[in-house]
């Protein structure tokens, strides 16, 4: 039995998926199942993480835009971009990030999937990895921890879901 949690998807969920472990040549099941969660309320992702696959330009922006269109939830509220400006603020007065990796991050989608997670209580799924010793980068996990964001991989949100390919 799924559960009522409803799963964001970051764009690196996507494009690993499509590069590594579900190919659409050999895996098209994978993204029929993501319609068929999202389609169930299960799982969505946001307009900046659509703004993000469409640079691709290929195979993946092109089954997103006529698949997955209906998906990308828009940030374009009050509470969200308050919550962005949140995030910003704890990334710029954390010590622990070159000033190089704040930049980075303030053009990056990631800050609006982490406030637009906390704001509509979602799970977020990403498959960055926590590294609290990192200066070069903010993860999206160490983000989403003080924040009280529930951060997960694609094989955990497959878990959850109880997808299964037979």
């Amino acid at each position: 039995m799924q559960d009522e949690v409803v799963y964001v998807l970051d764009a690196n969920v996507f494009i690993e998926a499509k590069r590594r472990y579900y190919a659409f040549d050999f895996a098209p099941r994978f993204w029929t199942s993501l319609v068929e969660q999202a389609r169930n309320g299960q799982i969505e992702s946001i307009d900046k993480i659509k703004e993000e696959l469409n640079k691709g330009k290929d195979e993946l922006s092109d089954w997103a835009d006529s698949e997955f269109i209906d998906f990308f939830a828009s940030t374009d509220y009050v509470a969200v971009t308050t919550q962005y400006g949140e995030l910003m603020v704890w990334v710029n007065d954390n010590s622990q990030y070159y000033d190089t990796a704040k930049s980075k991050y303030a053009n990056d989608p990631d800050g609006w999937l982490i406030a637009y997670s906390c704001v509509k209580k979602r799970v977020l799924v990403t498959e960055e990895v926590s590294d609290l010793n990192t200066h070069t980068k903010v993860k999206i996990p160490d983000v989403c921890l003080p924040f009280s964001v529930t951060c997960i991989d694609t094989f955990e949100l497959i878990r959850r879901l109880g997808i299964k390919w037979e």
